[in-house]
């Protein structure tokens, strides 16, 4: 037995796409798989997180905070990151993606300035910390926001 050739027991699974109440001869007549008598046998059954009238968990639990719909989640970049790029080069986002350092640039990129660069870059970002802004034009490269 390996696992590219395990496949579920005989029998164990079902297709739900059948007809339901459509007479004994079927294998789903009579009830229509819904058993014998019960709230759940009715039309109108209760909704999904319905407790029977108690007060569901979903309202017991007290809501905090504030969730700002607004708020842009922007990925923050170290300058030491950028060091695997060559001399003189453009760091845009896409080049950003390219060597892995992105992954998912969501609402925007920021370089911040934690770490060391020794080579001249233009980046252009949508936004820099002003110590990452200093290292970066200290070196004779240039900021870009876009």
């Amino acid at each position: 037995m390996e696992l590219s050739n395990l496949r579920p027991a005989e029998g164990s699974k079902h297709n739900d796409n059948f007809r339901r109440g459509r007479g004994h001869g079927s294998g789903n007549g009579k009830t229509a798989g819904k058993g014998h008598k019960g709230q759940k046998a009715r039309s109108g059954a209760p909704r999904i997180g319905f407790e029977g009238g108690q007060m569901p968990l979903y309202r017991r639990l007290p809501k905090r905070g504030f969730k700002n719909i607004n708020a842009k989640d922007i990925v923050g970049i170290n300058i030491s990151a950028l060091e695997r790029f060559d001399n003189g080069a453009t760091v845009d986002i896409d080049a950003l993606i390219e060597a892995g350092v992105v992954k998912n640039t969501r609402d925007g990129v920021k370089i911040l300035g934690n770490g060391e660069l020794t080579k001249k870059l233009t980046v252009k970002a949508n936004a820099f910390s002003n110590a990452a802004k200093e290292k970066i034009e200290a070196l004779g490269g240039t900021t870009e926001v876009i």
